[in-house]
Formats: C-alpha cells, sequence, structure tokens
C-alpha cells in the first residue's frame, strides 16, 4: 500500500509518500501533526510560535525552549560562529529588514542595514543547557531558523519513520529539500530520482535529475524568491556580514548529503562563495556530492 499527502505548511508545500505496509495512511497522518507542530515550535513568521516568544524577550531575560528547539538553537549558534561561513541564526533583523519574497519588500538604506547588522552577533545569544533556556542579550536581536529549520525537522520525520517499520518513504519540504527513506521500489534502479530547477532556464522543467536513497537533496537558489528595483534584481540570500545577497555567478547548489540538516548547513554556508571555493569545500566533506548551476546554465558536478 502507498500513501502520499500533501499539506502547506512552512511557507511551502510539502508532500509525502509512503511505501508499503497496511499502516502507511495513518502514519501518514501522524507525520502531518507533526509537521504542524513542529512549525509552530520553530517558525520566525508566526506571533504565537515558541521561536517568536524567544525573539519577543530579547534583551528581557532568558526563555526556556522546547528540547528540539534548543538543540537547533545551539547548533546554529554553534556553526554561526564558524570562520568565513554564511551562516548566522541572528541574522533574523536583516532578514525583516529586506523581507524578500512579501508584498513590502525594499531596498533598505545603508544606515538601516547598518543598524540591523549591529543586532545580528550570535555570541550574543546565551544558552543555558541545564534549563534549555535561551537569552537574545540585546533588544532588537531575533533568531532566524530558515536556513535550518526545515532539514533538522524533516530528519526527526525519517527517524521517526524508521522507528515505526516504514522501509520506503520521500518527504519533499518544497522541493528545496528532499529526503528518502530508502529507496523507490518502483524504479529499476531502486532509487528516488529528483528534479533540480535551472534558474537560468526557467521554461526547462529540471536543469538536473538526482538520485537518492537513503539520502537528502538540498538546494540553495536565487530562483524562488527575488526582489526587481530600479533595473536591479536582489535575491533573497542574505550576506550575513555585508547585509546585502552576495552577488554570484553560482546561481543554484544543491548537496546529496547523510542528512537533511548538513545538506541546509552546507548550501547556507557555502551560497554565494565562488565555484572554486564550494568546490574545495565540499571535496572535505564526507559522503557528499553535488550540483552546480551557474548564470550562464552550465553545470558544474560536485564530487
Amino acid at each position: 500500500m502507498q500513501a502520499g499527502r500533501t499539506v502547506h505548511l512552512m511557507g511551502t508545500v510539502i508532500t509525502l509518500v509512503i511505501n508499503g505496509g497496511p499502516n502507511a495512511g495513518t502514519l501518514a497522518d501522524q507525520v502531518v501533526e507533526q509537521l504542524r507542530a513542529a512549525e509552530h515550535r520553530f517558525s520566525a513568521n508566526d506571533e504565537s510560535a515558541d521561536l517568536m516568544k524567544i525573539n519577543a524577550s530579547a534583551g528581557q531575560g532568558p526563555v526556556e525552549a522546547a528540547p528540539d528547539l534548543y538543540q537547533l538553537i545551539k547548533l546554529g549558534v554553534h556553526y554561526s560562529k564558524y570562520p568565513g561561513g554564511n551562516l548566522n541564526v541572528a541574522i533574523g533583523p536583516l532578514v525583516k529588514l529586506w523581507h524578500i519574497g512579501f508584498q513590502d519588500a525594499r531596498v533598505p538604506s545603508q544606515a538601516e542595514i547598518d543598524r540591523a547588522l549591529a543586532l545580528t552577533d550570535p555570541r550574543q545569544i546565551t544558552l543555558d543547557d541545564v534549563t534549555h533556556s535561551v537569552s537574545l542579550n540585546r533588544p532588537g536581536m531575533e533568531i532566524d531558523l530558515g536556513a535550518l529549520a526545515k532539514g533538522f525537522i524533516g530528519d526527526q520525520v525519517i527517524a521517526w519513520l524508521k522507528e515505526q517499520g516504514v522501509e520506503s518513504a520521500l518527504l519533499n519540504l518544497g522541493g528545496s529539500t528532499v529526503i528518502g527513506l530508502g529507496g523507490n521500489p518502483e524504479n529499476e534502479d531502486g532509487m528516488w530520482h529528483v528534479g533540480i530547477q535551472n534558474p537560468a532556464d526557467p521554461a526547462q522543467a529540471y536543469g538536473q535529475v538526482v538520485s537518492i536513497k537513503d539520502q537528502a537533496l538540498t538546494t540553495s537558489g536565487v530562483a524562488e524568491r527575488k526582489l526587481t528595483t530600479n533595473g536591479k534584481t536582489y535575491h533573497h540570500i542574505l550576506n550575513p556580514q555585508t547585509g546585502y545577497p552576495d552577488e554570484t555567478t553560482v546561481v543554484s547548489m544543491s548537496l546529496v548529503t547523510p542528512t537533511a540538516f548538513l545538506g541546509e548547513l552546507w548550501t547556507t554556508m557555502l551560497f554565494g562563495k565562488t565555484k572554486e571555493q564550494i568546490a574545495a569545500v565540499v571535496k572535505t566533506l564526507e559522503q557528499t556530492v553535488g550540483v552546480l548551476i551557474e548564470d550562464d546554465g552550465t553545470v558544474i558536478q560536485l564530487r
């Protein structure tokens, strides 16, 4: 028996397919409920979400977080201190300032960007492992887990499905993060086949097709959310050092990794770097391959 579900959560369309077993439908329904609950903990756009309660208390003292939310914040803060990386979970004020992908998106003034940058120091986030509490030390600070949350939540769901005895499933979190549990027995090669859009040729259905089995495919790119004003186009991926979107010839970056969290982590850390810099780092990552697409449509395989 195969069960499928499609839901609109986390600002995107999520699809789930579970192969095999008489209770596949029940498990699929339970996954949807898990995803709804996770959205309520991790969202940076829902005022009632657990993360927003932490942000609303910036400068006012510690707020206790649910164990998984605390774990992801702790991981995010750790990697946000990585020298030269483009991940910063304290980037919330900058994301809100540009708001690319929303109707009120605009290009901020340099003074506004400078003020927002002053509130994005991850070292100003204090964590207490005993109480699982989080303190944002300065008023106006905001944590944004958008770069990591879908992968983290997806890995949790896949781990739970494994515990239930599921051997074949595909969780597609809006196309940017796709996780295969086992393979797809309906395909001759036993793999899940996932398409990657080519931002340089939107008319083309898929720029590349990648095969995964017990792996995740994560894509970071400029195709989805943009702001065009005065003849200039800005994508939504902001450089936490400059406060502006990086100008880069790499318009799409996809990584196949053992977990979705690792995929989201490294696509975020590396997007905006040159193709040579990206390739050099990917070579050092275990069980990781990738695909880069440049603005002229050139496809580069990373091994």
